[in-house]
């Protein structure tokens, strides 16, 4: 949020950027004392006295915010309603728990009753409030990308062709597509598939796809020295994802001028041009995936032009100076001075 705050400073907005773990814990968190009031950002309000109030998680800063009678925005970047219910289900499965979770969904619910906006991060995320609350302001708030972060100077080793996948194995429901992977390792065995990532399940999808010698798993890089070598070596980048709003491998993939393949899934379709920047697949058609990326492969130029559109599509949509205009236009009708 660093580059967010510089940008309404630009524009002549006064800006405190606190940093909630200074606060909270996170969703969803076990401690009891993050159901207690924090007296200490209730202090701040009364101090810094904001027209507005922008938080990116629902918790007593919210609340706070709403019984200070000051305009509260908050920025949505998951899906909050579904979490809730991963979290009953497994990590929240104990009566002390489910009472901790039962206080903090209160609290949220407080929040997303009486704000002046939320701003989800996709268009994908508006219809999920509206399921919600109906009658919700719900401007879309796109996140920026800093087009200074990474470069293309120095590259990565790769065997050529090759296809890189930058994404971690955090929850199944978006690791499981790779398994498509199975079906186009084999029939397009002359092409290296360069895995990088980690996480819980990362030992299962490597078991299912280590037969095939274009397979390789690079663990997770270090951001963003590696991530930048990652990406300037590959020859096309693809997301294969059961789930996603706003994945930023995606967008720094396209300012990297590399064509993309992406599962049209969440919000995905919002964060590329099918046939533009790259390509759009269908969710568990390994042919279809095939379809593009032969494409892609036998077609140079193509891969060539697709890349220079999608560096040009992420500087301007996703530029933070753009973001802070438009975000200033939908809070002013909710601003008192």
């Amino acid at each position: 949020m660093n580059q967010f705050s510089n940008a309404l400073e630009k524009l002549g907005v006064e800006c405190m950027l606190v940093q909630d773990s200074d606060y909270s814990t996170g969703f969803p968190s076990k401690k009891i004392s993050e159901l207690i009031p924090n007296k200490k950002f209730k202090n701040l309000i009364n101090e810094f006295k904001p027209d507005g109030v922008f938080v990116d998680r629902q918790s007593h800063f919210g609340v706070d915010t709403i019984k200070e009678h000051i305009p509260l925005f908050i920025l949505l970047r998951g899906h909050y309603w579904s979490e809730l219910q991963w979290a009953k289900k497994t990590i929240h499965n104990n009566f002390k728990d489910r009472i901790i979770l039962w206080f903090k969904n209160r609290t949220a619910k407080k929040c997303f009753s009486n704000p002046s906006a939320i701003f989800p991060i996709s268009n994908y995320l508006v219809e999920i409030i509206k399921e919600y609350y109906p009658n919700q302001n719900t401007p879309v708030f796109f996140e920026g990308i800093n087009h200074l972060a990474l470069n293309s100077n120095k590259k990565m080793e790769l065997k050529h062709p090759c296809v890189g996948l930058l994404q971690d194995a955090n929850w199944w429901g978006k690791t499981k597509e790779m398994l498509i992977l199975k079906n186009v390792l084999k029939k397009m065995p002359n092409l290296t598939f360069y895995w990088a990532g980690d996480g819980p399940y990362t030992k299962k999808i490597i078991e299912e796809l280590k037969e095939f010698e274009n397979f390789k798993w690079l663990g997770r890089l270090q951001y963003p020295n590696e991530v930048s070598k990652f990406l300037a070596g590959i020859d096309v980048y693809a997301l294969i994802s059961g789930m996603d709003l706003a994945p930023l491998t995606l967008k720094e993939a396209q300012l990297m001028e590399k064509p993309v393949v992406a599962t049209n899934v969440g919000g995905i379709y919002e964060m590329m041009e099918d046939k533009k920047t790259g390509f759009l697949i269908n969710e568990n058609e390994s042919e279809d995936l095939i379809e593009k990326l032969t494409m892609l492969f036998m077609d140079k130029n193509l891969r060539k032009k697709m890349g220079i559109n999608g560096r040009q599509f992420v500087i301007e949509k996703f530029n933070w100076n753009i973001i802070a205009e438009k975000f200033i236009e939908n809070i002013k009708p909710h601003i008192k001075n």
